[in-house]
């Protein structure tokens, strides 16, 4: 399929017969041991949709029974702190997805009583959820017939049908959007749109891989365009992307002889934004500047380390002081292992603590 017809209305045989395989395939070979699956809790469906966001099934797993065992229900995460969210979110990443996971949780409770609205037009209006989350939540919990769209079923719908329109344009993202709604089961079968939905899903992240996909596992390979062009990882077409930035900062560890750390809560925009960090400074001599003249002469540089974003690398050069028992500044405060560990932390500053904190090699 060409862009100049990628909003054409497909063939009833393409999409009926489509369905019907994925729903069949789903039965068999999918997914269906993960804690997300075999439930219509609308909470616990949204809590593993934006945890896979850009993460790994095999990652979100720990993170996901963890926020469970605190967070049990909407109205509990809605209560707790941002604080204690972003503790314990640290290590997933893109911090964003938490503060809106809070901020949604707690319009779910004031909007709508705690009970999730359940229809994906509803669900779309709640921070951090977009078309194609609201879609997962109303199809798996709801019944909804509605299409969703994340990067796996991306994947395999621009695969199976040449989509060669470029994803980084709105129109075309539409375009295919349309043609997703049309490859949903009929709407005299809204008992299988579950299973399609975990279905197609199930076959981006486990068959249709962006490299080397196990096309011989495929249930629609008859089907697929691009199988038939020899070319499947020419697929999702995206032309724009986003350029690679650098980045110098300079970590402030500061200790006070006694086993604390100095932490600063981060302002709410920018990079970490709302989590605790070391303070950082974007030279060294700002970081000296910061301190007293006895506590800048007693500074030691450690090894400089390199923290890769999705579209930015990081240099990072911790400064190791020792510092009196005094506050550094207004918005951080000395925090020892027992409590940095359970705060908020971006992952390099984690990792930093953490391998300063362990014992040296021979220590008793």
């Amino acid at each position: 399929m060409r862009p100049e017809t990628d909003a054409a209305t497909l063939p009833h045989t393409v999409a009926s017969g489509f369905s019907t395989r994925i729903v069949a395939w789903q039965q068999i070979h999918g997914r269906s041991e993960l804690p997300w699956q075999n439930t219509r809790d609308p909470y616990r469906v949204w809590l593993s949709e934006v945890m896979l966001q850009q993460t790994q099934v095999s990652t979100v797993l720990g993170y996901f029974a963890r926020f469970l065992a605190r967070f049990p229900d909407v109205a509990a995460l809605a209560a707790g702190s941002e604080d204690e969210v972003f503790g314990l979110w640290s290590g997933l990443g893109y911090y964003s997805r938490a503060r809106n996971m809070h901020r949604c949780a707690q319009e779910v409770v004031a909007r709508f009583g705690g009970a999730f609205p359940q229809t994906a037009v509803e669900l779309a209006t709640l921070p951090g959820i977009g078309r194609s989350t609201a879609s997962a939540i109303a199809a798996f919990c709801f019944g909804e017939r509605v299409a969703i769209l994340d990067g796996n079923v991306k994947r395999v719908l621009t695969r199976v049908l040449g989509f060669g329109g470029d994803m980084s344009s709105s129109t075309q993202e539409r375009a295919l959007w349309d043609l997703a709604t049309q490859l949903l089961p009929p709407a005299g079968e809204q008992h299988a749109i579950a299973r399609y939905t975990q279905g197609v899903m199930d076959l981006g992240a486990t068959v249709c891989l962006p490299r080397r996909p196990n096309c011989l596992l495929c249930p629609v390979d008859s089907m697929c365009v691009a199988l038939r062009e020899s070319a499947p990882e020419r697929y999702p077409v995206k032309t724009r992307k986003l350029r690679r930035t650098a980045q110098s900062l300079w970590l402030l560890h500061a200790s006070d002889g006694a086993g604390r750390v100095w932490l600063e809560k981060r302002p709410a925009r920018g990079i970490w934004a709302g989590l605790y960090s070391l303070p950082a400074f974007e030279s060294r001599e700002a970081l000296l500047a910061s301190l007293s003249p006895t506590e800048s002469a007693s500074a030691v540089d450690g090894a400089a380390f390199l923290h890769v974003l999705t579209h930015k690398d990081l240099h990072l050069h911790p400064v190791e002081v020792t510092c009196a028992e005094h506050a550094l500044n207004a918005t951080g405060g000395w925090f020892g292992a027992e409590a940095w560990t359970a705060l908020g932390l971006p992952a390099p500053v984690r990792k930093l603590l953490t391998l300063s904190s362990r014992p040296a090699p021979g220590a008793a």
